[in-house]
Formats: structure tokens, C-alpha cells, sequence
């Protein structure tokens, strides 16, 4: 018997549940295979005692249209830095990565498949390389792996980033005002780049262009010396003027090693009204609402390709590797071939010069 151990590691992301259903469909095709799911990524295999459920047709049943994962998820910790609380109660982070590989070959799992993003990612190449049988499943709803053309989950958080500017423009224009959208992607600008032309912005502000205030100003400007203007900006949350440094503050959680991103709306506003703008600004900020709900069709679609491939990595041994999407075909790449770059937008690339073409503007 093959027991397959899935979990969900990262953020949340719309698709997860479509993932973890064409997992455990696919396995009922075969024999010998049985699915398990552990609760929180690899936390509920580490907790004492441990959280790992199976998984079967029942229970996965009509999950793949159900927003978030019904294994939980977390972005604390992990197997090389698990948090820990000593006797007198303070916190450390204790790496147990050595304990997790003999977990998974002492408790007879064929293989893990390791739902996630470049973090969790990075992890499965780190155990895979200390001997754990694992597949990874591209997640992340900000499109940041490079090995792949698409990560599921991004499709409908540009949905929701476009939704949310198609209202915001009807505002704006009534009050004639200038009101900033600021979208997920940490580092990588793709969502806002793909909800700014989806959507008609006049400015798309992205991490891998810096902005010069100065112009930001001349083009909001320009708008209102033609009448009564508005304008909508879509500002990536990593973004950053030039000569200028990312909005950030390091996180009090324990086991959270990201920087938490967050508030460059509010600080472009700022910035614009210290040059002197003269147009009422309003700043939105779209958050977390990127990130929940019920996945698109493309998601699903592609969320459950992702999970039959996996499946069928798992049960032939082809440890190591990482499902992608790639010239429209499923395929698999090494998960050092996928953790080895992030995917950033190509200031060069066709889709920028595509928004310039319409008149779109960067800031630089």
C-alpha cells in the first residue's frame, strides 16, 4: 500500500480545496493507494498529539468550489524552525527536520505532496535533499515562481483586484477624485499589473518600477487639466519610490519570518500631498479579500490538473519534482529548477508595453 501524506503550506489561496480533490479522485483509481492529510502543513504531523486525517472521496466531496483549505494552513514556522516553548514559557525556534524525515519513513508514507509557494517550496528541496520522498504544487495567488507560467490562485485574486477598480473608477469619476488601489504580491507585480489594464487605471505602480513622485503628480495632473478629471492608481503593495525602500515592519509573531507588507497606499497619498497635489485622494487598501472565496474556473481547472499530476508523480517515485503549467501543457520541473529564481515582471516584457501602448503609466 502507498500512503501519500498532503498538506497545505503559505498563505491561503483560492484553489487549494480543487488541489487536494484531484489528489484524493485521482488516487481512487488506483489499488494500492491511500491519501492522508496533514492538519496546518507539517504542523499536525509534528504536534504531540498529531493532526493527520484521511482523505476520501466523502470528504472531499464538492470542496474544489470552497474558498481557503480544508487541511488549514499556516506561515509560522516549519520543520526548520518549529516553534517552541521551553519551560519557562519563552519561544524559540527549534529545527526539527531531521525528526520530520524519519516521521514520514517511520510512519510509511510513500511520498508527501507539499502544497505552496516559494517558501514551502524551498522547504520540500531542503528535505528532499536530506532524503524525503516529496512533490510540490505551485500556490500563491501573487504568480512568483518562475518555473511556472501560472500558480493557481492567481487568476482569481486579479478577478477580485479587477472587480474592485471596475467600482472604484465609477467613484472616482462622481467625485472627481484620485483614489489609490492598493493589491497583494509582495515583491512581484502581478497582479497589479494584470487588474490595472483589465481594469483601465491610469497608473500602475509595481515593485519592479520604481516611481518618480514627481511624474506620478504631472500625470494625475494632466488628467484634471483636461476638465473635470479622476484618476485611479493600482499600487502593488511592493512598490517603492525611487532611491526609496518597500513599506514594511518586521512581525511580533511568533514563527513569522516574512516582513508584513502593507500601508503604501496611505504613504503615496502622503507623498503626493507633500508636492502639492491638489486633488482630493482617497486610498484603498483591498487586503486580504484577494485571497478568499470561491476560485474562478480557470483556477479550478488548473488546481485540478495540478493535484492529478502530483498524484501520479507520487505514485510512479518521481520524488523531487514540481508540478507546472508551462506553454499551456502540465508538466513537472525539479524543485531546485523551480526555487532557484523569482518570477518579478520584466519591465521589458510585452504585457508592460502593452499598458504603455494604451496609455497606462509606471511612474518612471
Amino acid at each position: 500500500m502507498k500512503k501519500i501524506l498532503v498538506l497545505t503550506g503559505g498563505g491561503d489561496c483560492p484553489g487549494l480545496n480543487a488541489v487536494i480533490r484531484g489528489i484524493v479522485k485521482r488516487a481512487t483509481h488506483e489499488k494500492d493507494v491511500e491519501v492522508y492529510g496533514s492538519i496546518e502543513a507539517y504542523n499536525g504531523l509534528l504536534r504531540n498529539p498529531q493532526e493527520i486525517i484521511p482523505l476520501t472521496n466523502e470528504n472531499v466531496a464538492g470542496i474544489h468550489v470552497k474558498g481557503g483549505t480544508i487541511l488549514g494552513t499556516t506561515t509560522k514556522g516549519g520543520p526548520f524552525g518549529f516553534p517552541t516553548q521551553d519551560a519557562d514559557g519563552k519561544w524559540f525556534m527549534k529545527d526539527r527536520s531531521k525528526e520530520t524525515v524519519e516521521m514520514i519513513r517511520d510512519m510509511g508514507f510513500h511520498c508527501v505532496i507539499s502544497i505552496g509557494g516559494d517558501g514551502s517550496q524551498s522547504i520540500s528541496q531542503r528535505l528532499f535533499e536530506m532524503g524525503m520522498p516529496v512533490v510540490g504544487v505551485p500556490k500563491t495567488i501573487d504568480n512568483d515562481l518562475s518555473a511556472t507560467d501560472y500558480t493557481f490562485g492567481f487568476q482569481t485574486a486579479v478577478q477580485e483586484a479587477t472587480d474592485a477598480v471596475d467600482k472604484l473608477v465609477s467613484t472616482a469619476e462622481s467625485h472627481h477624485r484620485v483614489i489609490i488601489l492598493e493589491v497583494m504580491g509582495r515583491s512581484a507585480g502581478w497582479i497589479a499589473l494584470h487588474a490595472a489594464i483589465a481594469g483601465g487605471a491610469e497608473l500602475c505602480l509595481i515593485p519592479e518600477i520604481p516611481y518618480d513622485i514627481d511624474k506620478v503628480k504631472q500625470r494625475i495632473e494632466s488628467r484634471y487639466n483636461e476638465g473635470r478629471g479622476f484618476v485611479n492608481i493600482v499600487l502593488a503593495e511592493g512598490a517603492k519610490p525611487k532611491d526609496g525602500t518597500i513599506t514594511s515592519k518586521a512581525s511580533d509573531e511568533i514563527g513569522y519570518k516574512n516582513l508584513r507588507l502593507g500601508g503604501v497606499a496611505y504613504q503615496l497619498s502622503q507623498q503626493l500631498k507633500e508636492i502639492d497635489c491638489k486633488a482630493d485622494i482617497r486610498e484603498m487598501v483591498l487586503g486580504h479579500l484577494q485571497r478568499g472565496g470561491t476560485p474562478n474556473a480557470f483556477d479550478r481547472v488548473l488546481a485540478t490538473q495540478y493535484g492529478v499530476k502530483a498524484l501520479e508523480l507520487a505514485i510512479n517515485s518521481e520524488f523531487g519534482q514540481m508540478v507546472a503549467f508551462k506553454n499551456n501543457s502540465i508538466c513537472s520541473v525539479s524543485l531546485k529548477e523551480a526555487t532557484a529564481a523569482y518570477n518579478n515582471v520584466d519591465p521589458d516584457c510585452y504585457l508592460v508595453q502593452a499598458a504603455k501602448g494604451i496609455g497606462i503609466s509606471f511612474g518612471d
